[in-house]
């Protein structure tokens, strides 16, 4: 064979293999974007690059996939359930330990599931795997308790938008495929 035009066929090839890189690359952004959302952007922003967001969020997912996760049972269902109609009635005189119980709800129901829970950002990660949807609620539910926790100033208005963040959370993570409760009412 004739040197140009074996490096004809080398450019060639090694122009196909770029563009199979490229497309490769482009698609998995894509499916990441896709499945997480809001979340995704929020990682690149945090990360600053993109390529190091997309490998936290595929070590996320590969993390959530060694979890033993599993559906709630129907009486761990209802007994959840009637704890949240409780919060939420609480709410109207106490809605300050509304949200705290709230908090604490949910992480109950995580660790019912099978998320390990104990350091938040590890839980908001895990939790933006299979519910990224409602992460940057449970971001913004999260900051409103630890903000009424620590006595800072908080309205009734503030208290009621993390209770509501926090419902759509507990619905979720309840699979109930049914709204919990209506709005929270002051």
């Amino acid at each position: 064979m004739d040197w140009p035009i074996l490096l004809v066929v080398a450019g060639v090839l090694i122009a196909m293999g770029a563009a199979a890189w490229i497309y490769t690359q482009r698609r998995c952004s894509q499916q990441l974007r896709g499945r997480f959302g809001k979340e995704y952007d929020r990682t690149v922003e945090e990360a600053g690059d993109r390529g190091r967001a997309e490998k936290i969020l595929k070590e996320r997912q590969q993390r959530v996939e060694m979890l033993r996760l599993k559906p709630l049972a129907a009486e761990d269902q209802e007994r959840f359930l009637k704890e949240w109609q409780s919060i939420q009635a609480l709410f109207v005189d106490d809605p300050r330990t509304a949200v705290a119980d709230a908090d604490s709800l949910v992480h109950r129901v995580m660790r019912a599931r099978g998320y390990p829970t104990g350091d938040f950002e590890q839980e908001a990660a895990d939790v933006s795997v299979d519910h990224p949807e409602v992460v940057s609620n449970y971001r913004a539910a999260h900051a409103i308790a630890t903000r009424a926790r620590d006595d800072q100033e908080t309205t009734t208005e503030t208290l009621r938008q993390g209770l509501v963040y926090y419902r759509l959370l507990f619905e979720e993570l309840l699979e109930s495929h049914e709204p919990v409760l209506s709005e929270v009412r002051r």
